[in-house]
């Protein structure tokens, strides 16, 4: 059985770590200026509904892995590099997720838009 009361309480958890995450972190302000703008074209432009789907994907994709990102740092941090050596590896392979995830979002971006745009 749901228990209401349990589900409004996880979901106020969600929606502060939401707001705290978007508040603290420079570069998930920045991924979510980059979707709000292909939002903004691809309304002007009237994109199809397999653009759209894929569009959302690749937004939601650098969004989840920029979250994780975040919740990784947080974890290491407490750590501190000076007990272990791998603190920072671990920080730098999960950067390096968000940037790729990036990466593969501009490149989806541009086979969409381009064909519109020349």
């Amino acid at each position: 059985m749901i228990k209401i009361k349990r589900l409004v309480k996880s979901f106020q958890y969600a929606l502060r770590g939401l707001i705290k995450t978007v508040r603290e972190e420079q570069n998930l302000q920045i991924q979510g200026f980059a979707a709000l703008v292909a939002i903004i074209l691809a309304v002007y432009f009237r994109i199809g509904r397999l653009e759209w789907a894929l569009l959302i994907f690749v937004i939601g994709l650098v969004i989840l892995m920029e979250f994780a990102n975040s919740a990784v740092e947080r974890i290491a941090d407490v750590l501190k590099p000076r007990i272990n050596s791998y603190v920072k590896e671990i920080k730098d392979i999960t950067a390096a997720a968000v940037m790729l995830a990036s990466i593969v979002a501009v490149i989806i971006g541009i086979i969409i838009f381009w064909p519109y745009i020349f």
